[in-house]
């Protein structure tokens, strides 16, 4: 009886050492809130107008969430939905048109995702987040060049990290046709900036 009392204890005695041994990035999860309650996050997009001029807009609705630790960069990820016919670029018409069966369709794909795959630090505060961007119906990988801006506690006790990012993407390839359109137009540039709200 004693004797099995002492290999208990001994057991777990083991297990809080073991336990002690984890490095504290995987002992705690850092996972993020995207805050778009206080509006602290966008999701912007840029294109060419014929040439001439460029057309800015954003999209309104969307959620998600990211894990970041400094001392594990390698988990990093990131999550994001959003409701494609939250855009607007200003223009009421233009909008209309956008989302309509020439070009996003948003009828039939109401929702655009992005699922992280993988993280490769750069630099510092620098990386390259990969992952499936869904768009249109269409899956494709992607790479998105990232920016820690900053981390800390806010005025509130919250503790914050906000980033931002950019990528280019061929319209083709999430087969949006612009091929009555000049090459210029083919592309368009997304950038995301935002800040999370550890959970």
């Amino acid at each position: 009886m004693l004797k099995t009392a002492a290999l208990k204890k001994t057991a777990f005695a083991s297990a809080i050492a073991a336990t002690a041994l984890v490095p504290l990035s995987q002992a705690q999860a850092a996972d993020y809130q995207i805050d778009t309650e206080g509006q602290h996050a966008f999701v912007q997009f840029k294109i060419s107008h014929l040439g001439f001029s460029y057309i800015l807009g954003s999209f309104q609705e969307f959620d998600g969430q990211f894990s970041y630790d400094s001392d594990n960069l390698d988990a990093a990820s990131a999550n994001i939905n959003v409701q494609v016919d939250s855009l607007s670029s200003n223009h009421a018409e233009r909008d209309r048109h956008i989302l309509s069966g020439d070009f996003l369709n948003a009828s039939e794909f109401p929702t655009a995702t992005f699922s992280s795959t993988g993280f490769e630090p750069t630099e510092e505060n620098q990386g390259v987040l990969t992952g499936e961007l869904t768009l249109h119906g269409e899956t494709q990988e992607i790479e998105m060049p990232v920016t820690l801006l900053g981390e800390g506690e806010d005025p509130w006790g919250n503790y914050r990290a906000g980033f931002e990012g950019s990528t280019t993407l061929s319209l083709s390839d999430y087969g949006i046709d612009m091929s009555d359109f000049p090459e210029s137009m083919h592309d368009v540039e997304l950038y995301v900036t935002f800040e999370g709200i550890r959970q």
